[in-house]
């Protein structure tokens, strides 16, 4: 065999190993975007349920208008983020007023044996349930393309691409608590 035969092989088994390092690449980019679809969807189901809570809790609660305000305006925020980033963001803020939302219910005990009530608190606990699994695959998707994004060889093709670091669906310092069930008292 000559110099030019082995070259080409040597080239070509090369392209066949950077075409490979691309194209998983690609497919874990498009796995993580797919994990976060399936978060959309249960945003979707979270953002349909906050208003009917809040129209629940309305009647019992004038005074506190506060708290049903900024619910509604972190919905609205987190209906209106477009980006990844922006959407964990926003649902970072939605997190926190649904939780304000919760103490204040506490003090109503009329409200809190409402029929309608403990049904939508049953069906967001639901949601919240698998809000938490769909994050949970998300961050193992994202995980696993960072480190293909961050390996050798891989990174070498991941620069020249323009493939980059990812973040993860992080809920802050409430992590913890937002990876158990939520629990509800009565």
């Amino acid at each position: 065999m000559s110099t030019t035969v082995i070259l080409i092989i040597v080239a070509v088994v090369i392209g066949i190993f950077l075409v490979s390092l691309y194209n998983r690449l690609v497919s874990l980019r498009h796995n993580r975007e797919n994990a976060f679809a399936d978060i959309d969807v249960q945003l979707k189901q979270r953002h349909d349920l906050i208003p009917q809570l809040v129209s629940s809790v309305k009647g019992y609660m004038e005074h506190e208008a506060g708290v049903l305000t900024r619910v509604t305006e972190a919905r609205a925020k987190a209906m209106g983020a477009s980006t990844i980033e922006g959407k964990i963001s926003a649902e970072k803020e939605l997190t926190s007023a649904l939780q304000g939302l919760r103490v204040s219910v506490e003090a109503y005990p009329d409200l809190k044996a409402n029929t309608n009530f403990l049904q939508l608190q049953n069906e967001i606990s639901d949601v919240e349930n698998k809000l938490a699994a769909s994050r949970r695959y998300f961050n193992s998707a994202t995980r696993e393309y960072n480190i293909a994004v961050e390996s050798f060889p891989s990174n070498i093709v991941a620069g020249m691409f323009g493939f980059h670091k990812e973040p993860m669906f992080d809920v802050g310092e409430d992590r913890q608590r937002l990876d158990q069930a939520p629990e509800i008292k009565f």
